[in-house]
């Protein structure tokens, strides 16, 4: 495959994971968004926090740069004392826009590259994908952590239980009847 066409259907895939995460974030109160459960000291807000710092360090300078930034204090995106749901929001979008930035920028012979990541070698190929599952974990945790909080007033983020037909049908309305050349 083209390096270049990898490369832009992974930003597909990592815009799809902030819009999830953002979808989920928004159906919770705001009593809510720095409440945990079960146990657990991870809550919306710092999740949504930590995903914005770790891009800040991942993506700035990406390929000049080690990956982890001496000013990072990943510790701290853990707390969320003193923080507003805005001031979280605005973590997460800064972070976010170095990540596009720099994924945009980045050309099929730069995924030929070598970074390091806490002085640990990979090859960029491998980096963006292992921020791509960084990003799929975190947005797993947000959506189920939303999902606990928000309870009987969740709205789906893909397809509702006992909705599959009528999707199915929508999808063969607008792609043809896929079953049907399956079989062929």
């Amino acid at each position: 495959m083209d390096g270049k066409i990898w490369l832009d259907q992974i930003i597909v895939q990592f815009r799809k994971y902030k819009i999830y995460s953002e979808r989920a974030a928004e159906q919770v109160a705001d009593d809510d968004f720095f409440s945990s459960m079960g146990g657990n000291p991870q809550s919306v807000a710092t999740l949504m926090k930590h995903v914005g710092g770790n891009h800040r360090s991942r993506w700035r300078d990406f390929l000049t740069t080690d990956g982890e930034k001496s000013d990072r204090n990943r510790e701290s995106e853990f707390s969320v004392d003193g923080e507003t749901r805005q001031s979280i929001y605005q973590k997460w979008e800064d972070g976010w826009q170095i990540a596009f930035d720099s994924l945009e920028k980045l050309t099929a012979a730069d995924l030929e590259k070598t970074i390091t990541i806490r002085g640990e070698p990979m090859g960029v190929t491998d980096a963006i994908q292992r921020n791509l599952n960084h990003v799929a974990y975190h947005t797993g945790q947000i959506v189920h952590l939303a999902r606990q909080l928000v309870g009987e007033k969740w709205q789906t983020l893909s397809i509702a239980v006992g909705k599959s037909d009528e999707f199915n049908r929508k999808m063969q309305s607008k792609f043809g009847d896929w079953w049907s050349k399956e079989n062929q």
